[in-house]
Formats: C-alpha cells, structure tokens, sequence
C-alpha cells in the first residue's frame, strides 16, 4: 500500500495562474465522496514562472501532498505535467484537457489569457452591488449614502426616472432617482455632491398626461385628483424646468417618446465625456506643479 493511501489525512495543494477558486471549489465537490478522510487545502494563486513552480513542487514531493491545477499557459502546463513525473507527485490537470477539446470542436486556439474567469465574475458582482444600490436609492431615499453614486437622475413623476435607472445599474452603474415634487425644495445633499453627476428628466406635457392617465386606468381608480389634469401638468413641468434653470450644470433630457436605451447611451457618454475632462485637467494641474 503506498503512502498516502495510507494518510488518514492529505494536504492538496492548489497551483493557478488566476485565482484558483475555480480549482478549489472543484476539488471540495470531490472530496466530500470521501468523508472518513481528513483534507486540508494550500492555494498558490497567479502562478506563472517555471520558478515558482519548482518551489511548490519541491514541497509537494518532500510531504507526498496531492496538486490540482488549472492553468491556462501550455508551456507552464506541460512544466507542471514534466515536474510531476520527476519528482513523483500526484497531479491533476483540470483544465487542460477541457481546453484542448474545445480547440479541436472549435478549430481554433483559446486565448490562453489568465485570470480572465475572475475578471468576468468581478464584473458581474459590481453589476449585482449596483443594482442592490440603486434599487435602495429609488425614489429620493436613503440619501444619507448620495455621495456613493456614479448618476443622480432628476424629474417629476413618470418621467422614467426608475426603469432608467434600473437600466443603467445593469451597466455596474450606480444611480440615485429623485423626483421633483411641485413648491418643494430639492434635498439639500444634492448640491453638496460633485454636481457632474446629476441630469435631469423632462417630458413633453401631452406625453405625460396621457401617460399618467394610463397609470391611473391601469390602477383602476376612478380617482378625481389633479394627478393627470392638464394643468398641473404643467405647472409641475415649469417647476421642474424652473429647477433646471437654476441649475445648468445638470445635462436636461427630454424623454418624449424616447427609447430607454438612447437615452441612457447618450448619458452614459456624457458622463465617459465628462470623466476624461477630469483627467485631463488633473493631469495639466500635475503638469503645472
């Protein structure tokens, strides 16, 4: 019998050229087939010279461990492939003969980029935390965190201030919505944070009244309110334009009749715009000191 069949415990050592999570979780779903055993893990991440390599393996073969690994290099991979019958060390190539599958299914070589699973899974969790985000800063609430936002959206009601952001924050964005309620004062915070950040809805006064007579029918009341009555329409309209006024720094788009997605493009551009000024201009000022 040999010796680690006779461990009643074995150290697996984990070797990638990214973050070896993918390795790991592999290697837990395996080892829970064989629960009487005791098995501890020592991760090496961004594993990517011949050198490095040398120095695990002559601690794998010293203590009989287990490696797994998941490198993306061919060169580094027929290392470890080499340094492992040399030095007797049982390893485990996991995505190697993946790739060389899907490369003959694809007839086409693979990037052979490391990281690049973990780079995909950090976007996808800014996306997530920028919709969480901006999910609990819809319509004017919990202003106390403003400062933390990449986009303050500013409009009265029904001027997709919410299915905008919601839209942006799907692009890792994280926006703010407040609405512009008529002879109310907008929240004092909004003008404390860097005012770039901020636009401003509008809408054609027509739009909006069919619009919110639609939301009313939808919720079937029978409601005698002002909400949807041609005046207030406009007068909630020449407020809000009144606000703007006041307050040219902040774009003003008018959605009338546009598509969500053009007008959060052309958002998304003006802010991309108005971050390279900011370098730009950090960079003269650096320039002059």
């Amino acid at each position: 019998m040999n010796e680690i069949a006779e461990k009643k415990n074995l150290k697996v050592i984990i070797i990638s050229d990214g973050t070896g999570e993918t390795a790991k979780s592999m290697t837990r779903a395996a080892i829970t087939q064989f629960q009487s055993k005791e098995i501890f893990f020592t991760r090496y991440k961004n594993v990517r010279s011949k050198e490095h390599i040398d120095a695990i393996f002559q601690e794998a073969a010293l203590n009989h461990d287990m490696v797994v690994f998941t490198i993306v290099s061919p060169e580094l991979r027929s290392y470890v492939h080499q340094i492992s019958k040399r030095d007797h060390v049982r390893s485990v190539d996991l995505l190697g003969p993946l790739l060389s599958q899907m490369a003959n299914v694809f007839e086409t070589e693979p990037e052979y980029q490391p990281g690049l699973l973990h780079a995909v899974n950090d976007h996808y969790y800014e996306k997530v935390a920028a919709v969480e985000f901006t999910l609990n800063h819809d319509d004017g609430r919990n202003l106390a965190s403003l400062d933390e936002c990449d986009i303050v959206l500013v409009g009265i009601s029904r001027t997709s201030k919410t299915p905008l952001s919601i839209y942006l924050s799907l692009e890792g964005l994280k926006v703010v919505n407040i609405p512009i309620i008529l002879n109310m004062p907008l929240p004092e915070n909004l003008f404390k944070i860097d005012q770039r950040k901020i636009f401003g809805l509008t809408i054609d006064p027509d739009a909006l009244r069919e619009i919110r007579q639609n939301r009313l029918s939808n919720l079937g009341t029978n409601a005698k309110g002002d909400y949807a009555d041609t005046r207030k329409v406009v007068e909630e309209i020449e407020w809000a334009n009144k606000l703007f006024e006041q307050n040219r720094r902040w774009p003003v788009f008018n959605v009338t009749n546009i598509a969500l997605e053009e007008t959060a493009s052309e958002i998304v551009k003006l802010l991309q715009m108005r971050s390279r000024n900011r370098f730009k201009q950090k960079k003269r000022f650096e320039a002059k000191d």
